[in-house]
Formats: C-alpha cells, structure tokens, sequence
C-alpha cells in the first residue's frame, strides 16, 4: 500500500492507493509455462480483466516468457525466470526477468505479416504480439546483471 499526506487547513488527511504485488519464479522449461499461464490467470481475475482479456494477457506473459526460455536460455532448465505482477487501481503489470542473453527490441526488423504467412516462417511474431495486447511495453537491459520486459495493461472500467 502506498500512503500520502496532505495538509489542508490544518487538518491532515490520508489518501492510501492500493497495490498489490505477486511473484512466481520458475526453473527456465517451457514446461513451466502452463504454470506461468495458471499465476497469469489467477492475478488477472483478481485485478477484474474479464475472461478474454486474461486469455490475452496469458498469452503475451507466455509469449514473453518462451522467449526468454528460447533465446536468453537456449532451452537450458538450469536457469530460473521471474514473474512479478503489480496490480494497481486501474492497471495491472507484468514484468518477466532474466539473466540470460539480452537483446535490443530496437534492432528487431518489423517484418511484413503477410510474407511471414506467406513463406509460413515461424518466429518474428512474439513482440508483434505482445504490443498489440499489451498498452505499453518497455525493454531494460543491465549488461551482466538482468534483463526486464515491462508490459502494462490498464483496467477498462464497466459503466452501468
């Protein structure tokens, strides 16, 4: 819970913001992954996303997630991947940490949709994916330290 204080005519009020955080932290498997997709699940139903926004945001976690097992890892199991979920009032966000091998989302090539189904490549889709679900999605690498994928959702507030 995060607490601020504000001073009005010389009575002090409160406003408290809540936010709550959950962690999973896994061996680097993709048999892991449907783990990955249960925490997923369970943290977006608890923030108030309906069912086909959770299928999405377990999607792009599991995306992510494949992807750092796949490319930072090498498939190697010996590794462990970190999952933070932060939900706030309005928005929910994921964070996936590695120590694996970094790369820069910059120097990834968009490449064409069309040719992609066309030539039926796989791979060159992951973060294509990711952005389209996910409202921001940020990139941080420390040289020799970790690498973080932040991806935020917001809530869609139902009027009635």
């Amino acid at each position: 819970m995060r607490c601020s204080t504000k001073a009005r005519g010389g009575r002090i009020s409160a406003v408290a913001q809540f936010e709550k955080s959950f962690t999973l932290q896994v061996p680097s498997s993709t048999q892991n992954l449907a783990l990955i997709r249960e925490f997923v699940s369970a943290i977006g139903a608890q923030a108030g996303f309906d069912e086909k926004d959770v299928m999405r945001l377990q999607l792009a976690v599991d995306e992510a997630c494949a992807n750092v097992i796949e490319h930072a890892y090498d498939l190697e199991a010996t590794h462990e991947v970190t999952i933070r979920a932060l939900i706030d009032d309005d928005l929910i966000r994921f964070e996936i940490v590695d120590q694996g091998k970094g790369f820069d989302p910059a120097r990834i090539e968009e490449q064409n949709l069309d040719a992609l189904i066309r030539d039926r490549r796989s791979g060159g889709l992951g973060l294509r994916l990711i952005r389209s679900i996910m409202d921001d999605v940020q990139y941080q690498i420390v040289p020799g330290e970790k690498n973080e994928l932040r991806m935020m959702k917001r809530l869609k507030k139902h009027t009635a």
